[in-house]
């Protein structure tokens, strides 16, 4: 067994030569190996690893995302790649599905989510051309990148991004060492089931990944904040301009008209048409039926 040490700063990282190899932090320093360190976890191999928090750590030789577990070993978790194919059915969290950790994503309405329909007439949405599986940091991380760009160049005030997708589909890993002769210490079995280790959104093909509504004069720079958000995401998406009229399902021509007509309804960011239901006290005289419905 290697020998151990204690890491303790989050975002730790390799010192130079004049530093005699030591892993250095913000304000502390993580001795390097075969010394031992008050606070934190034990960590194996400490000249490979570098520690992000006390649970997750980057193996910088095999380039993947690690796991340190109660025991203090190094778990190799592989990249996200090893989980796009949509290869078995939805597995989602229950009472038989337990210990799910968290989505990376909790915010699916950045913006201003509060302004009416009328607000924001322009819509453009993010489409995926793959069937495949959406990890919930990718979600996080198109999402903090559209953000970014839209508040900086349009302004804060002047947009609403909806996430379209949520993950609910549980990944699993069979949680293997890392550390130096982990042939030795442990073999694992192959087809194992796994423990669960995140989540993902299954994509199909045309389905909406991100929208975006806002004014017109901010068009371009929508347009530009999405295609930025698609380096996040695997596979292939395409950039699609709305015909309809912001959130709405209605034609841009369409809403205009009925409009003027008084036919719409505002309901938040959506619209409803006032159709041949409801009572007739509500209509105008002459004006109790629609000669024609809405278009889809």
């Amino acid at each position: 067994m290697e020998s151990k040490c204690r890491a303790w700063e989050i975002g730790l990282r390799r010192a130079g030569a004049g530093n005699g190899g030591r892993w250095q932090g913000e304000g502390r320093t993580c001795l390097g190996r075969g010394e031992r360190w008050r606070a934190g976890r034990w960590v194996e191999e400490m000249d490979l690893i570098c520690l992000w928090t006390l649970e997750t750590a980057y193996d910088w030789r095999m380039k993947k995302k690690c796991i340190v577990n109660s025991d203090g070993l190094v778990l190799v978790v592989g990249p996200a790649r090893c989980y796009r194919q949509i290869k078995n059915k939805p597995y989602p969290k229950s009472r038989y599905c337990r210990g799910v950790p968290d989505p990376k994503i909790r915010i699916y309405d950045v913006g201003m989510k509060k302004k009416g329909v009328d607000e924001f007439p322009f819509c453009v949405h993010l489409v995926s051309w793959e069937k495949e599986n959406v990890s919930s940091e990718a979600l996080e991380a198109a999402r903090i990148a559209c953000n970014k760009y839209m508040t900086k160049f349009a302004g804060k005030d002047a947009f609403h991004l909806r996430v379209r997708v949520h993950p609910f589909h549980v990944l699993r890993i069979n949680k293997m060492l890392s550390c130096a002769g982990a042939d030795r210490l442990q073999t694992g079995m192959r087809g194992a089931f796994g423990k669960p280790q995140g989540t993902c959104a299954r994509v199909a093909i045309g389905q909406v990944l991100l929208s975006v509504r806002c004014k017109d004069g901010n068009s371009h720079h929508a347009q530009e904040a999405l295609r930025r958000a698609k380096f996040k995401f695997p596979g292939r998406q395409k950039i699609i301009v709305s015909r309809k009229w912001g959130f709405t399902k209605f034609s841009r021509s369409d809403y205009v008209k009925w409009k003027s007509e008084n036919k719409i309804l505002p309901d938040g960011v959506n619209a409803k048409l006032l159709g041949c239901h409801g009572p007739l006290a509500n209509r105008q005289p002459g004006r109790a039926f629609l000669s024609e419905g809405p278009t889809a």
